[in-house]
């Protein structure tokens, strides 16, 4: 292998693929978190509307699903950087450390090929709904791209995460 300038080639894929994934996860997490506190206040703000003046703002269940579902996958990458997500310890405990890490690597193959196939068909969802200007049929009349396309930044995050971790992957069985 070439000698790089600035190291090796595991310090070189540490600061150029693997920090920046985990900042990236981590902004995730952040955008997750404001928009829960923005579900938390929109909740609120239709409880004193209801309980005190008896009027709503009728989009209450409309928004909370947008923001659960963007919540989830702006939040998948932050798991996965921080082994949070659920995984089959019992294989963990009783396999070596070689076809542990066979099976790890076949892991996020196979969810880097499940998840690309999901951009792929939420980025043409996003697309189609952009150009034609399709919006909910609802009171708020939400740009249905919006919600889907919060959706799709986070299945992206998600597929850099898996990327960085197949790299993570390759460089233990290096060291």
């Amino acid at each position: 292998m070439a000698t790089l300038p600035y190291g090796s080639w595991r310090t070189v894929l540490e600061r150029g693929v693997l920090r920046p994934v985990a900042f990236l996860s981590q902004v995730g997490a952040v955008i997750a978190g404001m928009i829960m506190l923005g579900m938390i206040g929109h909740i609120l703000y239709e409880i004193v509307l209801r309980g005190f003046f008896g009027r709503s703002t009728y989009v209450l269940d409309e928004f909370v699903g947008y923001g659960v579902a963007a919540m989830t996958f702006l939040a998948l990458a932050h798991a996965l950087n921080r082994n949070t997500h659920i995984r089959v310890a019992v294989l963990r405990d009783v396999v070596g450390p070689r076809f542990l890490q066979l099976l790890e690597t076949l892991s996020i193959l196979l969810a880097l090929g499940a998840m690309s196939t999901t951009f792929h068909y939420i980025a043409k969802s996003v697309m189609r709904n952009l150009e034609r200007g399709t919006t909910s049929a609802t009171v708020a009349r939400v740009p249905l791209w919006v919600p889907e396309g919060l959706v799709l930044l986070g299945i992206g995050m998600l597929l850099l995460g898996l990327i960085a971790r197949l790299v993570e992957t390759w460089l233990a069985k290096e060291g």
